[in-house]
């Protein structure tokens, strides 16, 4: 991509990936925010990249880390991230720690809790609002979820809900 991307968007599965295979099993297939840009009528120059392909549960702080030097090896001023829900505010919190982009680059980590690739999904909204938050927030690490944008490490998931929902800042006793 000549001129670099405006914004990176970078896979890590969960499911927003996640595909119906052939013998009706979920798993996770190509990055989702490919197909969903593809339809998109935009000037923005939005690179997609496949970082790590997995169910969020199963992510470790090595694939973290890998995370964390691939949005610290951008070039793009915005870095959007798809991610499972289950660990998405874990990532973040992670992210926010150790990737030293997040000081100069806005990181907005968004997911489904449906496939995109299911006639009823919440993923092309949260795409979206993401792919708008990176371009409009201060340089740090956020979640995106539901049309809000989060500061991580003040959010969570409310497992009865699937809603992401704010927490108070945590503080240093």
């Amino acid at each position: 991509m000549s001129g670099g991307a405006d914004i990176t968007v970078l896979a890590t599965g969960g499911t927003i990936d996640k595909i119906y295979t052939l013998t009706g099993e979920l798993e996770i297939g190509p990055p989702a925010a490919q197909r969903l840009l593809d339809v998109l009528s935009t000037d923005l120059r939005i690179e997609v990249r496949s970082v790590v392909a997995k169910d969020s549960l199963d992510l470790t702080d090595a694939d973290r880390q890998v995370l964390a030097d691939a949005v610290d090896g951008t070039e793009s001023p915005s870095v959007v991230i798809t991610h499972g829900t289950d660990t998405l505010t874990d990532t973040a919190e992670h992210l926010s720690r150790h990737a030293s982009a997040a000081a100069n680059k806005v990181i907005v980590l968004t997911g489904a809790l449906q496939p995109a690739a299911m006639a009823v999904s919440d993923a092309a909204l949260n795409l979206g609002a993401a792919l708008l938050a990176s371009q409009t927030l201060r340089p740090g690490v956020y979640v995106c979820m539901s049309g809000r944008a989060v500061p991580a490490g003040q959010v969570r998931k409310d497992p009865s809900t699937g809603r992401f929902v704010r927490r108070p800042p945590i503080t240093a006793p």
